[in-house]
């Protein structure tokens, strides 16, 4: 089993408005509504590609009840603790015309302390019972910035395979915990070793300053150029072809759960990056974030390229 974990759980809404703009009235020509937050992307794609997996995290009030009902009609198995407050919403406004995006998220519910060392009890259970751990997204108010990487230790602790997906000081923070495993994307990733993203030179080098600090795969992803990648000290170039994208969202989200399911599969590093990286593309021809079909993930597997280079 792999475990995703979502602190900050949401019900992701898409609308679809020709046109769209400031300061008008608009009617939705389509509108979309699932379980979101990056875990929760990560387990559906998970859940997609076969693999048994739980979800995880906090949920709050009326959002968070429909957040684990959508989950459970899709057939994934979740298991949050509900805490106080409610749950977020977030927007992602699609202009089909003008080509734009734009996305409101909302806050999401403050977590007490009772409820986070519940939630560290909840990861060392999941943790016994499973291969890998994903720890994705940013984290609700009341969580210190330390938190992933408490657990991220604990996940360890229980035999499991940490994999950290955060940004900004969560991110900086979780990495001192040494996850198996982190995706950055390239300004993020340059930051963390007090470098520029100025070219991929650059990004190398983070890269490498990375697996020698003890993080064993960082995946920095590129968008349309693909990705850069070092794996157990080796590094890799990922090229993908070009696609004619519906919706961009949750895309690293699916790379995320591509790279573990091949990872919990025991594939080699190139078989990985080749499944992260069709999954992510996949995903970018979905309506909604965090889903993939099968068909366009084998077809994509054909057409992308994973080179190593030193």
């Amino acid at each position: 089993m792999i475990t995703t974990v979502t602190l900050n759980a949401a019900i992701d809404k898409t609308y679809y408005i020709p046109g769209f703009g400031s300061n008008a009235l608009y009617r939705a020509d389509e509108t979309l509504a699932t379980a979101g937050g990056k875990g929760i992307n990560v387990a559906r794609v998970i859940h997609a590609l076969g693999e048994e997996v739980t979800a995880t995290g906090f949920v709050a009030g009326y959002n968070g009840m429909a957040i684990v009902d959508m989950l459970r009609q899709e057939g994934i198995q979740a298991d949050f603790l509900s805490v106080s407050g409610e749950s977020r919403l977030c927007l992602n406004i699609i202009d089909p015309v003008g080509g734009s995006q734009t996305e409101l998220l909302e806050a999401g519910p403050v977590i007490t302390p009772e409820a986070i060392e519940a939630m560290k009890a909840k990861i060392e259970e999941l943790a016994s019972r499973s291969s890998h751990v994903v720890f994705s997204g940013s984290m609700p108010k009341g969580c210190d910035t330390d938190l992933y990487a408490n657990l991220i230790q604990i996940a360890r602790s229980q035999g499991a395979i940490p994999i950290l997906d955060t940004s900004g000081d969560a991110l900086i923070a979780g990495i001192q915990s040494k996850p198996y495993l982190i995706k950055p994307n390239e300004h993020e990733v340059t930051k963390l070793t007090g470098g520029s993203a100025d070219n991929e030179d650059e990004i190398v080098r983070a890269i490498q300053q990375l697996m020698q600090d003890g993080i064993s795969n960082v995946i920095v992803s590129l968008g349309e150029r693909g990705a850069l990648a070092g794996s157990d000290g080796r590094l890799y170039g990922v090229s993908i072809p070009r696609v004619e994208t519906v919706n961009a969202v949750g895309s690293g989200d699916s790379m995320v759960a591509g790279l573990v399911v091949a990872d919990h599969r025991g594939c080699s590093p190139e078989e990985r990056l080749k499944l992260g990286a069709a999954c992510g593309t996949a995903n970018a021809l979905m309506p909604s974030a965090g889903m993939v079909k099968l068909s366009d993930v084998e077809s994509l597997l054909r057409d992308i390229q994973v080179t190593c280079f030193s």
